[in-house]
């Protein structure tokens, strides 16, 4: 029997090191740009590609995570969705730790990353759109999977992007909450523009695991994000594998489309 193809890539973060697949088998995958270790197997309904960003060890820290390897790899694999994780600081008093908030918009205050695949030349300039950057038929599913399983999942939220892999500052802080963010974390950008370049949908949710810097009161560490994230494993398990029979079989978002229109020839 031939192997089913690959249809859903799971991206987890920090302390999200495995997902609980039957089937599993590790494979390290080559890309133009490196090499990316992936975990395919069988999720509910679907086969599934597993792959945690920072690494099966989490040796990359998220400054140095090899983005544009993890998302080739992906999609190099047949992955046309990708639902992704990743441990966020909240700036909203109404977003605690512990709950998971269901990204919509971000800020991109990374500094040295490549963060996209095309660098001009002979291949063209492309001017990919990001009006609406997480797919809306992926984060549909995931709010009526959230809805099925009778878990808290805040609609929305503005994800502040920061370069790390120190933690903000309190007056940062105090700047990314007047200019509308929600939420901070290292690592989802340039990750939803890279997919967003390859036509691949994703969405993804964030494991609030702490109050940011200045709001706590106490001193951030990476253990008690790791810690926090370690507990929401089964919440994130049983909302990822519930939204997978609620994905709709063909795709009739904008993702698909992405490089309609965007690409400026030579």
């Amino acid at each position: 029997m031939m192997p089913r193809e690959v249809e859903v890539g799971v991206i987890g973060g920090t302390g999200f090191y495995q997902l609980g697949l039957s089937e599993g088998r590790w494979r390290r995958v080559r890309t133009p740009y490196g090499e990316a270790e992936v975990l395919v197997g069988v999720l509910g309904p679907k086969r599934v590609a597993f792959l945690p960003r920072h690494g099966r060890k989490h040796e990359a820290p998220p400054h140095r995570v090899n983005y544009r390897a993890n998302l080739w790899a992906l999609h190099s694999l047949g992955v046309r969705r990708i639902l992704a994780v990743s441990a966020c600081g909240s700036l909203q008093p109404r977003m605690k730790p512990g709950e998971l908030v269901l990204l919509d918009q971000f800020l991109d205050f990374t500094k040295g990353r490549i963060s996209t695949f095309h660098g001009g030349g002979k291949e063209g300039v492309v001017h990919v759109d990001l009006t609406e950057p997480y797919c809306p038929e992926l984060r549909a599913a995931l709010r009526a999977a959230a809805k099925a399983e009778g878990l808290k999942l805040h609609p929305r939220g503005t994800y502040v992007c920061t370069e790390g892999p120190r933690f903000e500052t309190a007056a940062e802080i105090r700047a990314f909450r007047r200019l509308g963010a929600d939420l901070v974390g290292m690592t989802n950008v340039p990750e939803c523009v890279l997919a967003r370049e390859l036509e691949v949908c994703y969405a993804a949710v964030g494991l609030v695991t702490n109050f940011a810097a200045g709001l706590a009161g106490t001193r951030l560490t990476h253990t008690e994000v790791a810690e926090r994230m370690g507990k929401g494993l089964e919440t994130i398990g049983r909302l990822f594998r519930s939204s997978l029979s609620k994905i709709p079989r063909e795709r009739s978002c904008p993702c698909s489309r992405a490089l309609e229109g965007a690409v400026v020839k030579v």
